[in-house]
């Protein structure tokens, strides 16, 4: 009499399908393998409850089906990232993160539950970037290129393929052998590589030449770093890699140079680099928040998305800001419509800066299809209008102003490092009764900007409580408050 099972014997034994046993063991419905690798005694057999087997199953979903849900969970819009495939569901398998129940190993079924464990799952980005590799048109997606410049990165040897898949594409020429590429090396790209100017790289239309292209593969130069090309990738000063030196001692040892300017393998860098969290591999795509709505009338705003956002602020009040980045047609076409009518700029959310808010002449200056596959869209405005956003739901520009008269003991106005107030209705130097302002200007514009250089410069001068007459226009023209506060 049999002693041991397999897979296959242990279904039959139960009469129950094996994609239903395969499941159990996952599940933890049946016993796992007690009688060696996937092999199970007749006693751990005999003792499971078959009805029970049939029951956990309720019916494998198909590689499609699953592709389509992780994809889902990801979200949109899909920047810098492909849609997960079949294929890469066969991945996952054979990660041990789905379990394979039936089909083709390649494009296997999994069950619907587990997917849906997985797909709630937070690190699912990086799970994927970990596991699933990518062919070049899906790694030239996931970082944000042409095709033609993921091509160049593979010439100069920045990228080395992980494997490979034979393609059969019929008419189209027959089986073809498809390298493919570890997500997390592509993802890697920018942070390892601080010296391209990969703005450019992911901006550039169709026809136009690829930066890459004029550069010359040096594998010797490439598979090595100096401290300073360390410091660079990490982000921090060549001392601080040195102090690293000295107080890790897993630290990479040098593979070439001199003591004084030691060389160290490119490779063994970023993995230590990552090990240590000194670098991460990006998952998300940074994002900027814009709530845009008419500049005058009535009428609500809209917030809309902008995807991997490079804001580029004018030092001069004369000059123009800009703010480009990738949105969804929807999306852009919204914000196109809001400022060909004359549109504000009531809040703009972008890393690495603080809320700022336009009041009017917001304008689309460009807009086209990028090499991400994305529509690149790019702002101005004129910088002197630029301030910081109210803390209000709404928005709107928070603007200070040069008091006619010294602010007294007695006024509550909010003082500003520039010489400027927020004033307060009630105050009684400042308030509505009577004409604060000199000038209003945009909360650390590019005004309020120069007024403060100005007073750290040259220190100021006493003057006494002043008026200037009702009658007598300003000294400068005045900015009336647009849906801020002021």
């Amino acid at each position: 009499m049999r002693e041991t099972y397999d897979e296959s014997e242990a279904a039959g034994r139960l009469r129950v399908p094996v994609a239903a046993w395969r499941w159990a063991t996952a599940s933890g419905v049946a016993p796992a393998a007690d009688a060696g690798p996937r092999l199970w005694s007749r006693t751990a057999v005999e003792s499971t409850d078959a009805e029970a087997v049939r029951a956990a199953l309720r019916g494998p979903a198909g590689a499609t089906w699953a592709a389509d849900r992780l994809t889902e969970a990801l979200g949109e819009p899909l920047r810098f990232r492909p849609r997960v495939t079949p294929a890469a569901v066969g991945h996952l398998v054979r990660a041990g993160l789905l379990t394979y129940l039936s089909g083709e190993p390649a494009y296997p079924d999994v069950h619907p539950d587990q997917v849906n464990m997985l797909a709630r799952r937070r690190d699912l980005l990086a799970l994927l970037d970990r596991h699933v590799p990518l062919g070049p048109d899906q790694a030239a997606h996931r970082l944000g290129v042409r095709r033609t410049d993921f091509d160049q990165v593979v010439r100069l040897g920045w990228i080395a393929p992980v494997g490979s898949v034979d393609v059969d594409y019929k008419r189209q020429g027959g089986v073809t052998t498809v390298p493919l590429y570890s997500a997390e090396d592509v993802a890697l790209l920018p942070v390892i590589r601080p010296s391209v100017d990969w703005h450019t790289l992911r901006t550039l239309t169709a026809g136009r030449r690829s930066p890459l292209a004029a550069l010359t593969p040096d594998p010797q130069g490439e598979a090595r770093l100096l401290l300073a090309g360390v410091a660079q990738i990490a982000g921090v000063g060549r001392a601080a890699v040195v102090n690293w030196r000295r107080r890790h001692p897993d630290f990479p040892t040098p593979a070439a140079g001199a003591p004084v300017h030691p060389e160290f393998d490119r490779r063994q860098v970023v993995a230590w680099l990552l090990a240590h969290d000194k670098i991460a591999v990006p998952t998300a795509v940074p994002a900027a928040t814009l709530t845009v709505g008419p500049a005058l009338g009535p009428g609500a705003p809209v917030v809309l998305r902008m995807d991997d956002p490079l804001l580029d602020l004018s030092d001069d009040q004369e000059g123009q800001d800009r703010l480009s980045g990738w949105m969804a047609d929807t999306d852009a076409d919204t914000l196109a419509h809001l400022t060909a009518e004359g549109a504000a700029l009531r809040r703009l959310t972008a890393p690495g800066t603080t809320p700022l808010a336009v009041p009017d002449a917001v304008r689309v200056t460009e807009r086209f299809r990028a090499g991400s596959e994305g529509l690149h869209v790019t702002l101005g405005w004129p910088s002197h209008l630029r301030g910081t956003a109210s803390p209000r739901t709404s928005g709107g520009v928070i603007r200070h102003v040069l008091p006619y008269t010294t602010p007294s003991t007695g006024c509550r106005c909010a003082r500003q490092t520039c010489r400027g107030i927020i004033p307060t209705a009630y105050c009684t130097d400042h308030g509505t009764a009577v004409t604060p302002a000199m000038e209003w200007h945009p909360a650390d514009g590019t005004r309020c900007t120069a007024l403060r250089r100005a007073h750290t410069a040259a220190p100021a001068v006493a003057r006494g409580p002043r008026r200037r007459c009702a009658a007598s226009p300003p000294a400068r023209r005045l900015i009336r408050p647009l849906g801020g506060e002021g």
